[in-house]
């Protein structure tokens, strides 16, 4: 019997066979590079038997062959010194001019100097007899890796780098495919809360007819009424929570004005609401349902500011081509390094609430209505100016 293997196992195989092939190919470039470093030094000590063939005059020898394994070294740089330490030739650097060291320029030979101490650290120097008028000298043949050799010794760390990538854009990939689930999740039981939330709707607005009949107070069941048509504007937002808003011409300064004055009515004996606009008419293409629920979370969020006491204002201004809409209140402030996060999801300072108000806002204004949301300005316990631009028809 086969048994099905979940994701997460998939997953943790993956990754181990992964982080296998990794090892082997890095030990596999490891032992490749330590051979390649051991044929460099083979090929050097036979470089340095041809050079001291080369200077020993008491063999009798035809050179031509040590000359030709010299001149063979195209790719290893190296310098050769006498045993003063003093250099007297070099090779496969960025000069090999046919002089003297003594000769060449401060430059040049402060270069030379430092590609000495440069071979000197990576690799043991070669030593080989050469005769000389008193009897025989020891020169030293100092090299470093071939440029071939270095690149190979990069391959890996570029290689884990390519791996960090394509893994990057796994992992993204992964988390932003998670993420687009949960949205649909929280999407359908959005959609399916407004469902649940019609039924009731639907009986209380018969029950305000049956108040009606009853003879209650007009104003209390025009209330009552208010309250039921924010219900419903309420579950209509849930229903539009994952689909593409419908924008309409509509008047910023009506729409605004209905949510403001349902907090106005509701709030007047503790909060000092003022309402001011540039005309009394200011078109744009806004979606009703959406343009209300952010001026509801701008007005909750200066409520909750002021601790629910305080002076709270709205203010429409237009030029013609652009609505800007400030929600002002007198409360605690926010402090100016926080005028960013407070628009990321899940940043609140209440002891209940989620924190998407303001995320909602940003998004619904940015993202649907191609305006802009912001702080203007705040001061600690001096109040904050909310703002959001709309253009203008």
């Amino acid at each position: 019997m086969n048994l099905p293997i979940n994701k997460n196992t998939l997953r943790w195989i993956l990754i181990s066979t992964a982080f296998l092939l990794v090892t082997l190919i890095l030990w596999n470039t490891y032992t490749f590079f330590r051979q390649f470093k051991q044929e460099e030094r083979a090929k050097m000590e036979v470089l340095a038997i041809a050079y001291e063939n080369m200077n020993n005059t008491d063999l009798d020898l035809d050179v031509g062959l040590e000359i030709k394994i010299i001149e063979s070294n195209k790719n290893i740089p190296m310098i050769v010194t006498n045993e003063k330490g003093m250099i007297t030739n070099w090779a496969n650097l960025n000069f090999n001019k046919k002089t003297s060291f003594s000769k060449l320029s401060i430059k040049e030979r402060m270069y030379l100097t430092k590609q000495l101490s440069i071979m000197k650290k990576e690799n043991e120097p070669i030593f080989v007899a050469r005769p000389t008028q008193k009897g025989s000298t020891t020169d030293s043949i100092y090299y470093r890796n071939s440029d071939l050799l270095n690149k190979l010794q990069y391959y890996p760390i570029a290689l884990l780098l390519i791996l960090f990538l394509f893994g990057s854009v796994i992992y993204l990939a992964f988390k932003s495919t998670k993420i687009a689930e949960q949205n649909k999740l929280w999407a359908g039981m959005a959609k399916e809360t407004a469902h649940q939330i019609g039924t009731p709707l639907s009986s209380l607005l018969g029950w305000v007819e049956i108040l009606r009949m009853d003879n209650t107070d007009e104003n209390t069941v025009l209330e009552i009424e208010k309250d039921i048509e924010r219900l419903n504007t309420i579950a209509d937002r849930f229903s539009k929570i994952g689909s593409i808003p419908t924008l309409s011409r509509h008047d910023v300064v009506k729409e605004t004005k209905k949510t403001f004055d349902y907090f106005a009515t509701r709030r007047a004996k503790v909060i000092d609401f003022h309402f001011e606009a540039d005309n009394n008419t200011i078109y744009s293409m806004i979606n009703q349902q959406l343009f209300s629920w952010v001026i509801e979370n701008l007005l909750k969020n200066a409520i909750d500011a002021m601790s629910g006491k305080g002076t709270l204002s709205i203010k429409i201004e237009s030029n013609g081509k652009q609505i800007k809409i400030s929600v002002t209140d007198s409360g605690k402030g926010i402090p100016k390094s926080m005028y960013k996060s407070i628009f990321e999801p899940g940043y609140t300072t209440k002891k209940r609430g989620w924190g998407l108000g303001l995320s909602l806002t940003k998004r619904i204004i940015e993202d649907y209505h191609q305006g802009k949301v912001f702080v203007e300005k705040s001061e600690i316990d001096n109040g904050t100016t909310m703002t959001v631009t709309l253009n203008e028809l």
